[in-house]
């Protein structure tokens, strides 16, 4: 009996994590030839069944191909009546005054991890849309190979 129970025991905190690392993507998105077109925006809905707490961060990649300093985004939380929940602008240096990138190039990219918003709380029950905006002046924006909102 008790082999059953540290079994099954075993297997609840498996599980437990298994889908502790499932939340913590919240959205993914590869760019086409690393092209993201000026209104093309990267969004899902994530269901809120309880009063919950995000702490976002954006997880971006860019290719040598990208020749901008920084990087402008808006990310806007839609609530589940479709009104903007929360919204706010950023900006991001990636590279020095010279031109040389902030991080090291590792598998062909150089992958920031960027913070959005820490301690988003979302005290209502419903569907949320999660949306990130390109705001760079250029269409389309060329070497965003990919990015990911991370749920940390």
């Amino acid at each position: 009996m008790k082999k059953i129970v540290l079994i099954v025991g075993c297997l609840l905190c498996l599980f437990g994590c298994v889908q502790k690392e499932e939340n913590k993507v919240v959205l993914h998105r590869e760019f086409y030839e690393t092209l993201w077109e000026r209104f093309d925006y990267v969004q899902d809905s994530i269901e809120v069944k309880a009063e919950t707490t995000y702490d976002l961060s954006l997880k971006i990649a860019f290719t040598d191909d990208y020749s901008y300093k920084d990087f402008s985004m808006v990310f806007t939380v839609f609530s589940s009546d479709g009104e903007p929940y929360r919204s706010k602008t950023y900006k991001f240096n990636l590279k020095d005054d010279e031109g040389n990138w902030n991080v090291e190039k590792v598998d062909g990219c150089h992958t920031f991890v960027l913070p959005i918003n820490k301690s988003l709380r979302i005290s209502e029950v419903g569907t949320y849309i999660f949306q990130i905006e390109n705001r760079m002046p250029i269409t389309p924006l060329v070497g965003v190979k990919e990015l990911t909102l991370l749920n940390e």
